[in-house]
C-alpha cells in the first residue's frame, strides 16, 4: 500500500491511498480525513481496512491533479549516518582527514532535525540565509508504527509502518562553523527536509530484501537531469530495525516518528564528492537548479532551488559578548 497527503484544487488537505503504475498514479481519499500518524498507531489490520474502504468507496483522482504534501506530520525526525562511504568523503571535505572515526562503528549515530520545516515531493526549497554551499542528501526514511521503548531490532523491524524518500538539505558552510563547536548541526540543517512522494508499506518492498535483512533498493540522485550519485540502500551499516531499536533505548519512539537512513555513498551528496575530488565539483546548488532523488520501489521527489531571504535583510544577532565571569552582584555584601 502507498499513502500520500495532498491538497486538492479547492484547498482541502487529506490523506489518500495511491494506486496505479508509475506515471499513472491515482489517489483515493481515506474516510474521515484520517492522518497517517493515526494509521501508524492503529496497526496493520486497521490500515488494511482503511485502504480497502478508500479503494472501493472514494473516487480516484489523478495524482497530477493534486499538490503532494509531506506524507505525514511526524512527532519527531531523527537522521542517522549509516553509510561508511559517505562518512569517508564528507569527513575529508570538512576537515581534510581521511578514513572513518572508530566511534562511528560502535553505534548508529543520529541527530534530531526540524519536523516543522518539511517540504513535499515537488515543493520549492529556498536557500537559507547566509548559505553559499547548499547541498542535497539522498536517503531512505522509515516511519515508525506503534513504537515503544527498549525495542529489540527484530521487533522494531516488524513495527515499521512504511518507507519514504528523504532529502536532508544541508547548508555546508553553516554546518561547518556550527560543528566546530562540537555541537550540531543546527541552522545548517533545519531549514528544509523533503519527504515523499508517499509512504510505502513494507509488504510492497519485501522482494528487495537481501539475505542479511537489508532493503537492497537502488538509489539515484540527479541535478538538472545529470546523474551525480548512485548506490544501494543495503550498503548501510545498520538495518532500520537496528536503528529504531537504538533510538528507543532508554526512551520511547512513537507512532509516526521518522528515521532517516543517513546519506548514501557514491555521490549521495555533493560534499562527499568535494572531499574525494579536493574541489567543489560539482559546484554548490544555486537557485534555478532541480534536484531529483529516486528510490526503487518507492518513487521520486524533485525540488527546485529558489532564492531565500538575504541575511542582510534579517534582524542582526550579535556575536557573543565577553563577560566578566563575576560570581556576586555589586549589591552583595
Amino acid at each position: 500500500m502507498r499513502f500520500a497527503r495532498y491538497r486538492t484544487p479547492d484547498g482541502a488537505t487529506t490523506t489518500g491511498l495511491v494506486v496505479g503504475p508509475a506515471g499513472q498514479e491515482r489517489v483515493h481519499a481515506l474516510r474521515s480525513a484520517v492522518a497517517l500518524v493515526e494509521l501508524a498507531a492503529a496497526g496493520p489490520d486497521a490500515t488494511g481496512e482503511a485502504a480497502r474502504w478508500a479503494a472501493t468507496s472514494s473516487p480516484a483522482v489523478p495524482v497530477g491533479d493534486v499538490h503532494l504534501l509531506p506524507p505525514l506530520d511526524p512527532p519527531s525526525v531523527r537522521d542517522f549516518v549509516t553509510f561508511e562511504e559517505h562518512v569517508e568523503g564528507v569527513r575529508r571535505s570538512i576537515d581534510g582527514e581521511g578514513g572513518v572515526v572508530p566511534a562511528w562503528y560502535e553505534a548508529p549515530t543520529f541527530y534530531f532535525t526540524n519536523p516543522h520545516s518539511l517540504v513535499g515531493a515537488h515543493d520549492d526549497v529556498a536557500v537559507p540565509p547566509g548559505c553559499r554551499a547548499l547541498d542535497f542528501e539522498l536517503e531512505v526514511a522509515a516511519v515508525v508504527g506503534r513504537g515503544g521503548s527498549n525495542l529489540r531490532p527484530e521487533d522494531a523491524e516488524r513495527d515499521v509502518f512504511g518507507y519514504t524518500v528523504f532529502n536532508d538539505w544541508s547548508a555546508r558552510d553553516l554546518q561547518r562553523r556550527e560543528m566546530a563547536v562540537n555541537l550540531g548541526p543546527a541552522k545548517g540543517k533545519d531549514f528544509a527536509t523533503t519527504l515523499g512522494p508517499w509512504v510505502v508499506t513494507p509488504d510492497e518492498l519485501e522482494e528487495f530484501r537481501d539475505a542479511d535483512g537489508y532493503l537492497a533498493l537502488e538509489l539515484r540522485a540527479f541535478v538538472d537531469g545529470d546523474l551525480v550519485g548512485q548506490d544501494l540502500a543495503s550498503n548501510a551499516g545498520w538495518t532500520f530495525g537496528e536503528m529504531i531499536a537504538y533510538a528507543s533505548r532508554g526512551t520511547t519512539v512513537r507512532p509516526g516518528d521518522v528515521l532517516g537512513s543517513g546519506t548514501c555513498g557514491n555521490g549521495g551528496c555533493l560534499a562527499e564528492l568535494w572531499g574525494r575530488r579536493g574541489r567543489q565539483d560539482p559546484p554548490p546548488l544555486a537557485p534555478g537548479q532541480v534536484v531529483r532523488l529516486e528510490v526503487q520501489g518507492i518513487g521520486a521527489v524533485a525540488n527546485r532551488v529558489v532564492p531565500g531571504p538575504d541575511l542582510a535583510d534579517l534582524p542582526t544577532v550579535p556575536p557573543a559578548r565577553v563577560r566578566s565571569r563575576a560570581r556576586t552582584t555589586r549589591s552583595s555584601s
